[in-house]
């Protein structure tokens, strides 16, 4: 390996969730480095090598595309829900990256829901150690319409499979604070015999 595991300790601790209204606008990461990110994320552990993570990538008009889809999506299901301001952030903040990407598992069903679960988690955080590697910002989002089963047809999800987030990506403007994790020792327990 070429890397010492000083250097692994510093990728790891550095990593930060980078958000969209820092990212440098109109700046493009090139499609290459996108596809080395989601080859590690390919390499990930994952039980009976099911290999369940997902994913299509949202970029130039696919933005739009993108855009479009969810927030009209989310007008149609929210209902008494609805919230103007919401709406608008689905429509305008994927124009602030260079690249989207959808987070899907297809399930298999030879093994746990968990596990397969637990697989594309493994992906999403290789996508976030490779985007601190190349010194792009990213974060993980869960909100809009992840939940909404009408959603899953977009992504070529059936049924029982799971949309599982978008990853929103750009080069940083904009640094997030550091970071500093509760201790260690209050979330361990040593067990010696």
């Amino acid at each position: 390996m070429n890397i010492s595991p000083k250097e692994l300790d510093q990728l790891i601790r550095n990593r930060r969730s980078v958000f969209a209204g820092q990212f440098e606008q109109g700046k493009q990461i090139p499609d290459e480095i996108i596809l080395e990110i989601l080859e590690n994320a390919n390499n990930a552990p994952t039980h009976k090598l099911t290999e369940p993570w997902r994913f299509h990538i949202f970029t130039g008009k696919g933005l739009e595309t993108f855009a479009k889809q969810q927030s009209e999506l989310y007008k149609e299901l929210a209902g008494e829900n609805f919230k103007e301001k919401t709406f608008e952030g689905l429509k305008t903040t994927p124009m602030k990256c260079s690249h989207i990407l959808s987070i899907g598992l297809k399930r298999n069903n030879s093994v746990p829901e968990m596990e397969e679960i637990a697989a594309v988690a493994c992906a999403v955080q290789s996508i976030y150690l490779s985007a601190e590697a190349y010194g792009i910002g990213g974060y993980w989002s869960t909100g809009g319409i992840t939940y909404k089963e009408e959603a899953k047809q977009l992504f070529g999800l059936e049924p029982e499979d799971k949309l599982m987030g978008f990853f929103y990506l750009g080069y940083i403007k904009t640094p997030s604070a550091k970071r500093t994790p509760g201790a260690l020792a209050d979330k361990i327990r040593w067990i010696r015999d």
